[in-house]
């Protein structure tokens, strides 16, 4: 009955940025809603053929915007644009870190607002088609109405209590969506930043693997030569070279031996970075492990409002089947009604004559 609005949607882009909205009041000065620069994100819906634009700053959706044709990204400066959501009646505005990242978002807006500008034409097309089909089928005759003669009387057949439970349970399932759509959203979130952090973190490390193995290749070249030149200068010294040139082996020794050191502390600093790297793999697991707690949660969530929604559903049906027999009851007991009516006025005839 209620369908499930973040199981169909995928995301399809996410950048990194400031949000501001603007202040309701004035309609001039922009409100920060993130203390931090956050993930922004698009969403398409396949289902209903929407998408929306979705951000979360801890347990509270920053933004939740559906695109519209309507709507126009404007780049009002370099790293800054703006776009108003007439729904929420409010304009959003996103600060980024460079000029690029803001060109890449307007224009996944301006694709977004084509794509949605094609969803809802054909929505339309297909609407029209069924209002063609609806006028063109045939017409089929209602039964008469039954007589009745209590008058408004009829309503107090009707269960109120079947009314009172029903509204209960529409309102507690509302609340379990609205609970299970934040944690899917804030999963989501922390899904791009996880998948951000890794592809930075892989990144980083095979460049620094590259870089150790060439640095390596280096230091044995190195090596090699210093061990070249001192057999050089052994050789020299035993035949007795002149002092020039003894200098000028030396000091090129020397040279290579400073070079050799630092390499040394570079390999070294390396290593160090490392052991850092290998504790952020240990803290992107530990994410991981809580991102698949909270989906097997998020699992239970939907389990439970299923079930929910089954016994809402078989309590509708009982509501109908009990309205079917409170009808029959009333129709039988205007019938009953009638016959009285009909025996007392010939009892009067009766009695008149």
């Amino acid at each position: 009955m209620f369908p499930h609005h973040r199981e169909r949607e995928q995301p399809i882009f996410s950048a990194r940025a400031h949000v501001f909205q603007i202040d309701p009041t004035t309609k001039r000065n922009w409100i920060p809603a993130s203390k931090h620069a956050v993930t922004v994100s698009f969403f398409y819906d396949a289902t209903r053929n929407v998408y929306r634009i979705i951000s979360v700053g801890g347990t509270k959706a920053i933004i939740n915007c559906t695109v519209t044709p309507s709507m126009t990204f404007t780049k009002t400066s370099q790293k800054f644009g703006q776009w108003a959501d007439s729904r929420a009646n409010t304009v959003y505005g996103l600060g980024f870190a460079t000029e690029q990242q803001l060109h890449q978002f307007a224009e996944k807006f301006k694709e977004v607002k084509d794509a949605a500008r094609l969803a809802r034409e054909k929505s339309q097309d297909k609407e029209l088609a069924n209002t063609a089909l609806t006028i063109a089928a045939p017409q089929f005759s209602q039964s008469p109405p039954v007589m009745c003669v209590n008058g408004p009387e009829d309503k107090l057949f009707r269960s109120q209590s079947a009314d009172i439970t029903l509204s209960s349970e529409k309102e507690r399932i509302k609340k379990m969506l609205s609970e299970g759509s934040i944690c899917e959203m804030n999963l989501e979130a922390e899904l791009f930043t996880l998948q951000d952090s890794n592809s930075k973190l892989v990144a980083a490390l095979h460049e620094a693997n590259a870089n150790v193995e060439q640095w390596k290749k280096q230091l044995t070249a190195y090596q090699e030569e210093t061990e070249r030149l001192r057999d050089q200068v052994a050789d020299l010294e035993a035949h007795g070279p002149s002092d020039l040139l003894k200098d000028e082996l030396t000091q090129s020794l020397e040279e290579l031996e400073a070079l050799l050191k630092a390499k040394d502390e570079e390999i070294h600093i390396l290593q160090s970075k490392k052991g850092e790297y290998h504790e952020m793999e240990h803290q992107r697991d530990e994410a991981i492990h809580r991102l698949r707690e909270m989906e097997m949660r998020n699992s239970d969530l939907e389990r439970r409002i299923q079930n929910t929604e089954q016994n809402l559903s078989n309590s509708l049906e009982d509501r109908d089947r009990l309205d079917t027999e409170i009808q029959r009851a009333i129709e039988i007991l205007d019938i009953k009604i009638f016959d009285l009516n009909d025996l007392r006025q010939s009892l009067v005839k009766l009695i008149d004559k």
